[in-house]
């Protein structure tokens, strides 16, 4: 989940080891640290017992003194604790100097201070990652595989933190390997504008959805075409997306498998907010228009094309 925009930025100095250490040490360092700070948490944990100081006010249920500690310290660096330990209980044992380990790790391959707490709230799990087992090969992989250049890196993990907590050997080697011999040669497309695809599971996620487009009648070719044109296709969901957008397009809207094959980003728009209303404009003004018109187009020229076929 990503965090607000519009969120205050945090003084680069919290995310250096001293500081970070120190406002995970002792609740006196801590308040003597947060006096820097004017930044209000984002998240409230079930009440209990309640830690105050100044501007913060969080209830704590009945925790040890190092994991309240722990909690405030993440709160303030913009990270929602209560989703951090509930999606990674190891954070609870964690000492300071692993986390801080980790944070000045990121930063030497050229992830911003900025950059940290949203990359942190999708992925708490990074925060005790073994920078030797689990971070290191996932950077060696950027640049040995993906050609990913060191000034790059930077661009690749924030369009996919996940890459960071993904095995090299069990997802990312494997995963980029199969969309290779599906076809997908541009390495740069695939770090910089689709990386969302080397963590997606061959078996659980992209084989079933070529499965169900070849289901539609066509062929393997035909099928990987699509996704070649369309890679976004491997990342909709077969029951959300792929099944009531073909049977609306199939029933309602009397389209062809072939008409699909020339416009596959079909599933990529829409269908309470963009299909089904221009398709219902379309079929109360007896205008036809092609599906890349009919959805391509913007409010304004959909509205063009309405007016001169309609007259």
């Amino acid at each position: 989940m990503e965090l607000p925009s519009s969120a205050p930025p945090l003084p680069s100095s919290i995310f250096s080891m001293p500081a970070l250490h120190s406002l995970c040490i002792s609740s006196s360092s801590f308040s003597s640290n947060l006096a820097n700070f004017s930044t209000k948490p984002s998240s409230a944990l079930s009440p209990s017992k309640t830690f105050q100081h100044s501007e913060l006010s969080l209830p704590l249920p009945d925790l040890p003194t190092h994991v309240k500690e722990k909690i405030l310290s993440l709160e303030i660096m913009g990270i929602d604790s209560c989703r951090a330990l509930s999606l990674n209980p190891a954070l609870r044992d964690a000492t300071p100097d692993s986390i801080c380990s980790v944070i000045s790790y990121l930063q030497s391959k050229g992830i911003h201070h900025k950059d940290l707490a949203r990359i942190f709230g999708m992925c708490p799990k990074i925060l005790t990652s073994n920078i030797r087992s689990d971070l290191s090969p996932v950077f060696a992989f950027l640049s040995k595989d993906l050609k990913v250049p060191d000034n790059k890196f930077r661009r690749v993990i924030n369009k996919c933190p996940r890459l960071l907590v993904s095995s090299v050997r069990d997802q990312l080697r494997p995963t980029l390997i199969y969309l290779q011999r599906l076809g997908f040669k541009d390495t740069d497309a695939l770090a910089y504008q689709d990386p969302v695809l080397l963590v997606s599971s061959v078996e659980k996620t992209l084989i079933p959805k070529l499965e169900f487009l070849m289901g539609l009648g066509l062929c393997r070719e035909e099928a990987v075409e699509m996704v070649l044109r369309c890679p976004g296709l491997f990342t909709f969901s077969v029951e959300n997306n792929f099944k009531p957008k073909y049977d609306y397009f199939a029933k309602e809207m009397g389209g062809t498998v072939e008409q699909l094959k020339e416009f596959p980003q079909y599933f990529a728009f829409s269908l309470e907010k963009r299909i089904k209303p221009r398709h219902q404009e379309m079929k109360e003004s007896g205008v036809r228009l092609a599906l890349p018109e009919m959805l391509k187009s913007t409010d304004e020229e959909f509205k063009e094309m309405m007016i001169q076929k309609g007259s």
